[in-house]
């Protein structure tokens, strides 16, 4: 068995870490197994565990460049022995499709999102070629209803549902030392050391919820914390003036700290005390939830998409109705005040169920369990 996953590029994102931890984990498992991407910052990662890269112009949607990608996709395939192709986004998925008809190679897709659908003549078609390999993997329950809510004729035995992991290695509540977090917290990001931080990750865009966020904060009885807005505004400067603007309305008791991005998340997660994720449409999967459950943080979600099977609500974290700010205050206000112990038991409870259904362990053993059925069919 050889595997060659395929995606448009390997620059930072929830899909290009995803194959590097699949990629580790065929490593590990002695597996040979390559990528083709069209390359990016996170090429040397792949290399470091020893995973070959396959350099091609595969983020193009020009379909004469595809084809010439699906071309060189099959040469690989036969030379070096590749038994199943993995695909993870649409364009290089007619690429995976064509080079499959050339080479005899099986392929799977994964649905990391849910893609737009309107106007469905146009859409529908493009999107359903994800539908059309041995299998499609999808990333949610929610993701799995809405493929086979909108794409007619599909076999749900051919819709897997593998959820996406948090390594529970990097993100646990012992990850950071307590005097590193707390000398972070105190010297990086200027927070007093005895208030809580509310921490909501995420590059600001509407679809985020950022707006809604401020507008529960200054709806609050509490006043004295600090609040970490983390994400690139990715040239969106008139959304982060906007929430600069609405920041500098609230108490002078509230810090508001605006930082691009950071590579270290642990530390985040080991210095906030409430992780937020507002956002205002669902999410396929929303992975900085599970992070933050893992780390032992307590999460507040819009009660939509992936985010109703990661948080129980009362359980594992709390959630609110998407934009409604006035919910997502009381909310707030409530976890501020709940006793040491409540928070400690949700605490626990969260970082359990990350463990036992949301780690990046399960998600490579039960993606690994596909790839092997696939083969045996094969044999």
């Amino acid at each position: 068995m050889k595997i060659l996953q395929v995606l448009p590029e390997l620059e930072q994102g929830g899909v290009e870490r995803g194959t590097i931890e699949i990629a580790s984990a065929l490593t590990a498992a002695g597996i040979p197994n390559a990528v083709a991407s069209a390359g990016g910052r996170l090429v040397h990662a792949l290399e470091e565990c020893g995973t070959e890269h396959l350099l091609l112009p595969i983020d193009k949607k020009n379909p004469f460049t595809l084809r010439k990608c699906a071309k060189k996709l099959a040469e690989y395939c036969e030379k070096e022995g590749v038994t199943l192709m993995h695909v993870r986004s649409r364009a290089p998925a007619w690429a995976v499709k064509w080079a499959s008809k050339m080479c005899g190679v099986k392929w799977i897709a994964t649905f990391h999102g849910v893609y737009g659908t309107s106007p469905r003549i146009f859409k529908i078609p493009y999107n359903r070629i994800m539908l059309k390999g041995e299998r499609t993997i999808a990333v949610s329950d929610y993701v799995r209803r809405h493929i086979l809510e909108n794409y007619s004729g599909v076999d749900p035995e051919r819709i897997v549902r593998i959820y996406r992991g948090a390594e529970t290695d990097v993100f646990s509540p012992d990850a950071v030392p307590l005097e590193d977090a707390e000398a972070k917290k105190t010297k990086q990001y200027g927070f007093e050391k005895d208030r809580p931080v509310i921490t909501i990750p995420g590059r600001l865009t509407r679809l985020k919820g950022q707006e809604v966020f401020f507008e529960a904060l200054s709806m609050m009885r509490n006043r004295r914390f600090g609040v970490l807005v983390l994400g690139s505004d990715q040239g969106r400067v008139e959304y982060s003036d906007h929430l600069r603007t609405i920041a500098g309305k609230l108490s002078d008791e509230t810090r508001v700290v605006f930082r691009d991005h950071t590579s270290q998340m642990q530390v985040v997660y080991a210095l906030s005390d409430i992780v937020v994720n507002a956002s205002t449409q669902p999410e396929s999967f929303g992975r900085t939830i599970t992070e933050a459950q893992a780390s032992g943080c307590l999460v507040l979600a819009t009660a939509h998409g992936g985010a109703c099977e990661t948080v129980k609500d009362g359980e594992t974290g709390f959630l609110v109705p998407p934009g409604d700010a006035k919910a997502m205050a009381a909310k707030l206000d409530e976890m501020l005040e709940m006793s040491e112990e409540t928070k400690a038991r949700m605490r626990a409870a969260a970082v359990e169920s990350v463990r036992s259904n949301f780690s990046t362990a399960r998600m490579c053993e039960e993606t690994l369990a596909l790839y092997r059925e696939l083969h045996k069919e094969g044999e």
